[in-house]
């Protein structure tokens, strides 16, 4: 029989404790102006993301605005069409707003998928160490050697791209950086005499892992993951701009290319503005919240400032 075991009561306390430790961070970051705009900009378009097609007045694709039987192409903004047309008779406006839903997709699943993966990869790798870390570094150096647009779009030209596929192309190539982060935080924790002390009375690897070195290296986990939404954003934004997005959708990216095809870039402002300031305001908005977190997660930052 093990030596080493957690009753009940001793897990509750452990999960409340990791819950007042999120509560307090999450005040800490809302005490930072930065972060508390980079946070109601994101729910601003959270909002958009979830209920903008409802609140689209006209259907981004198949409906086009007329006036007098006429197709309103590339009609600047007015108050039939706020944000203007474009050179199809579509409403901006709606593209804009039925295009955040899959723009924060890719960015939330994206970074989500980036951090749990690099997470994963960097806690066995730094905990095993010797050939499994040889083995998952390696593979590490492999994709850090893997240029990520030339290598998603090979990939995405052989299928039909759809946001979830594009989603899981973006993570394969992104989880490099949290893994090689997280890495060298587990091989500096596994040291310490709490968790030699737990292989000593006994614990498993796993239960070694996940509850005595992941709490320490979580706050990096989280970090990384924020950092990866925006990566994620632009990557997608990218891919679309090149012809790479989802044909069956309206993102942001789809929309710059969209203006870029018809050959109106330099003229219809009220096209290319909302898609861009949306990708850069969302990304912008991440890296705020992410900043504010990674002074919490690294405190010599914020003395350095002081």
């Amino acid at each position: 029989m093990s030596g080493y075991s957690i009753d009940t009561e001793t897990a509750r306390d452990r999960l409340r404790n990791e819950f007042d430790r999120a509560r307090r961070t999450l005040a800490v970051v809302w005490q930072d102006t930065g972060a508390k705009v980079g946070l109601l900009t994101l729910a601003g378009f959270v909002f958009i993301g979830i209920f903008g097609p409802l609140l689209a007045p006209h259907h981004p694709i198949e409906d086009t605005l007329r006036r007098g039987g006429a197709m309103m192409r590339l009609s600047s903004p007015s108050p039939k069409a706020p944000l203007g047309t474009t050179s199809f008779g579509k409403d901006v406006l709606s593209q804009f707003l039925a295009g955040a839903r899959p723009t924060l997709i890719i960015g939330l699943f994206g970074g989500v998928g980036t951090g749990v993966l690099g997470f994963l990869v960097g806690l066995t790798s730094g905990y095993f160490g010797g050939r499994v870390d040889e083995l998952l570094m390696r593979l590490t150096d492999l994709t850090f050697a893997l240029p990520l647009l030339p290598m998603s779009l090979v990939i995405l030209s052989f299928v039909t791209p759809n946001v979830w596929l594009i989603t899981a192309v973006l993570v394969l190539f992104l989880w490099k950086m949290p893994a090689r982060v997280i890495r060298s935080e587990v091989m500096t924790v596994k040291e310490r005499t709490f968790v030699k002390s737990a292989r000593a009375r006994g614990a498993g690897h796993l239960r070694t892992m996940f509850l005595h070195v992941t709490p320490n290296v979580l706050g990096i986990g989280f970090l990384y993951t924020a950092y990866a939404v925006g990566w994620s954003i632009v990557a997608g934004a990218s891919l679309a701009f090149l012809g790479f997005g989802d044909p069956t959708t309206t993102s942001w990216g789809r929309m710059l290319e969209q203006v870029f095809r018809s050959g109106a870039m330099r003229v219809a402002w009220w096209w290319v503005l909302p898609p861009a300031i949306g990708i850069a305001a969302v990304t912008t908005a991440v890296f705020l919240v992410g900043r504010a977190f990674e002074e919490i997660v690294n405190p010599e930052l914020r003395s350095e400032q002081e």
